[in-house]
């Protein structure tokens, strides 16, 4: 085993943590309307729990407004009740077989909590990032104390572990920055 192994292990953890962070501010909103803002909803129907994607159709008829169609007209009155939940301010109208959902302008208290809440997940994303570097650095040095790799083997894994964690927290600020963006317009 060399010193590129132990980092390409982590390597599909550290696109994890990409993954979800981006997933994560992807239900924060902004100024303009997304599906992400309500598909994962819970919607309880019959007795169970479902994420709204499940039950019905999410559309952006305009920029401020969400149009959702459950596939089936029962789920009307557990969507409005879900949404109605969520403390996005929104105000979920039926309107024949659908809901739709007008989202208020932001206010300027809001914005700063989410940015301030983007500024929490993008550290805990960092946070995960640096956990992920301290294993593989306690690995390189078990594997370099064991004999199985050597001293020069172990630094320049050192140095290479880094420039992947430097690369990492650039994609965290780079998805952070983005969204604050999208907030602030």
């Amino acid at each position: 085993m060399d010193h590129k192994e132990i980092i390409n292990k982590i390597k599909p953890e550290l696109a994890k943590v990409i993954n979800f962070l981006e997933k994560e501010l992807a239900k924060f909103r902004t100024s303009r309307a997304t599906p992400s803002l309500v598909e994962d909803v819970i919607v309880e129907c019959f007795g169970q729990k479902f994420p709204l994607k499940q039950l019905a159709l999410v559309s952006i008829p305009e920029p401020r407004q969400l149009l959702i169609q459950p596939w089936d007209k029962s789920y009307l009155e557990g969507i409005v009740r879900a949404l109605e939940r969520t403390g996005t301010g929104a105000n979920p109208i039926v309107d024949k077989d659908a809901v739709r959902v007008n989202l208020p302008p932001l206010t300027q208290e809001y914005r700063k909590d989410l940015l301030r809440l983007i500024s929490q997940k993008q550290e805990e994303a960092k946070k995960t990032v640096r956990r992920w570097r301290e294993e593989a650095w306690a690995e390189l040095q078990g594997k370099f104390k064991e004999g199985k790799i050597r001293e020069d083997d172990k630094f320049r894994g050192k140095d290479e572990l880094q420039e992947l964690v430097d690369e990492y927290n650039k994609k965290i600020e780079e998805i952070g920055e983005r969204k604050k963006k999208e907030i602030m317009e």
